[in-house]
C-alpha cells in the first residue's frame, strides 16, 4: 500500500478489528453480545490498533492518521462537508487516513453496520476513483462456487441488476453466503458516485498492485456514466429513510420515464411517521423501491391528501404550500425501467469540490 503511495495513488484503508483487538487484550473468549459490552471491548481495541497500524506504516516511512466515523457524521450535511474537507486535507499531506466506525460511540440506529456500506460511503465522499474491497473471495461468481464445480468467476460488470443483486445473495439466490449480498450494494453506492470498485481475495500476493496495474483478478463493477451529482449523493446514499410513500403505477411511470415530480394524485398509501423535509422511500405498486427523496408534508398531512389532485390540496389542508409531494430536484431513481470485518482500500488519483 505504501508502495501505491510512492507511485503517487491517494490512498485511504478503511479498517475493521477494534473489537476483536479489544477483546484479545482483555482476554475474552467470546465476541460481546450486549451494545455497552461491545463499545467497552472496542475502546480498549481502537488504540491498539491504531498503534498497529503506526507501526506497520512507518517501517514505509509513512505517517497515518485516524478517523473515526459514525453515520450522523455522514448524514448531517453540515459534518458531511467536514468529513470530506478532512480526509481530503490528510491526503494533500501526504498522510494515510485509516477510517473505522465509531464502534465506542455508534448505537444501532447510527451505524453503518458492516466495512462494505462504510467503504463504499467513504469512496464516494471523497470522489475516489477507485474503491477496492479486499474479501476472502476472489470476485463474484455465477454461482456458488464451493458447492458448483462450473461456477465461474464473473470479471466485468457494468450494469447492477435485480439479477446481479439476486446472484449475490437476495431471495432464490444460489450463492447467498460470504457477504456478497453487501459488496453488491456497495458497488451499487461506489458505481452510481462515479467511482470504480473492485472485489478481490485480499489474500493474494501483491493483491493491490495487481489491480492497480489492471490485471485480471476479482471483479470489477464500472463506474456508471450518468453518476449522481453531490447533492443527490447525499440523498441517495447518505440519509436514513423515515418512512415510506406508496404509489400507483401511472406515478411510477411518469417518475421513472419522464423525470417529473411526485405529485398526491399518484400516492395510494403512507407508511411511517415523518416530518416535512424528511427522507423517504418511494415504493412503486409491485413493493419495490423506486426512489428516495425529501418529502414537502408530513405523513399526517399526505394521508388525508393523498390521490387527489393538486386543486384539492388547499380546501382538504386548508393551506397550500406545494404542488409536489417530492420534487424532482429532491428525488433520486433507485431503478429505471431498464433495471439499471476485512480491511478495503480507495484509491484516488485527484479529488475536487473542495
Amino acid at each position: 500500500m505504501a508502495d501505491a503511495v510512492r507511485k503517487g495513488y491517494e490512498v485511504i484503508l478503511v479498517s475493521s478489528g477494534a473489537i476483536g483487538v479489544g477483546m484479545n487484550r482483555l482476554g475474552l473468549k467470546e465476541r460481546p453480545k450486549t451494545m455497552p459490552e461491545k463499545q467497552a471491548v472496542a475502546a480498549v481495541g481502537q488504540g491498539l490498533l491504531m498503534e498497529s497500524y503506526e507501526r506497520l506504516f512507518s517501517k514505509q516511512d509513512q505517517i497515518v492518521a485516524q478517523v473515526l466515523l459514525t453515520r450522523e457524521d455522514v448524514t448531517e450535511r453540515t459534518r458531511h462537508l467536514n468529513a470530506r474537507h478532512t480526509l481530503i486535507q490528510l491526503l494533500e499531506y501526504g498522510v494515510i487516513p485509516i477510517v473505522n466506525e465509531n464502534d465506542t460511540v455508534a448505537v444501532d440506529e447510527i451505524r453503518f453496520g458492516e466495512n462494505d456500506t462504510l467503504s463504499s460511503l467513504v469512496a464516494a465522499l471523497v470522489h475516489a476513483d477507485l474503491l477496492i474491497l479486499l474479501s476472502d473471495v476472489d470476485g463474484l461468481y455465477t454461482a456458488d462456487p464451493r458447492r458448483f464445480r462450473v461456477a465461474q468467476r464473473i470479471p466485468v460488470i457494468t450494469e447492477i441488476t435485480p439479477e446481479l443483486e439476486a446472484l449475490a445473495g437476495g431471495p432464490g439466490s444460489n450463492l447467498g453466503s460470504g457477504g456478497m449480498a453487501t459488496k453488491v450494494q456497495a458497488a451499487r453506492i461506489a458505481t452510481l458516485s462515479g467511482v470504480h470498485m473492485v472485489v478481490a481475495d485480499g489474500a493474494a500476493e501483491n493483491i493491490i498492485s495487481r489491480v492497480l496495474h489492471g490485471e485480471d483478478v476479482g471483479t470489477i463493477f464500472v463506474a456508471s456514466e450518468h453518476a449522481l451529482g453531490s447533492r443527490k449523493r447525499w440523498i441517495a446514499f447518505y440519509q436514513q429513510a423515515m418512512g415510506d410513500i406508496i404509489i400507483d403505477a401511472g406515478a411510477a411511470g411518469a417518475l421513472q420515464d419522464e423525470g417529473k415530480s411526485l405529485l398526491p394524485i399518484g400516492v395510494v398509501g403512507v407508511r411511517g411517521y415523518f416530518e416535512e423535509g424528511d427522507l423517504v422511500r418511494v415504493i412503486g405498486p409491485e413493493g419495490r423501491e423506486l426512489a428516495r427523496g425529501l418529502t414537502n408534508y408530513a405523513s399526517e398531512d399526505l394521508n388525508m391528501i393523498k390521490g387527489l389532485p393538486t386543486s384539492c390540496i388547499a380546501g382538504r389542508l386548508g393551506h397550500h404550500d406545494y404542488d409536489e409531494v417530492i420534487h424532482r430536484d429532491n428525488l433520486v431513481l433507485s431503478r429505471t425501467k431498464s433495471v439499471h470485518e476485512h480491511s478495503q482500500v480507495m484509491t484516488s488519483k485527484a479529488h475536487e469540490e473542495k
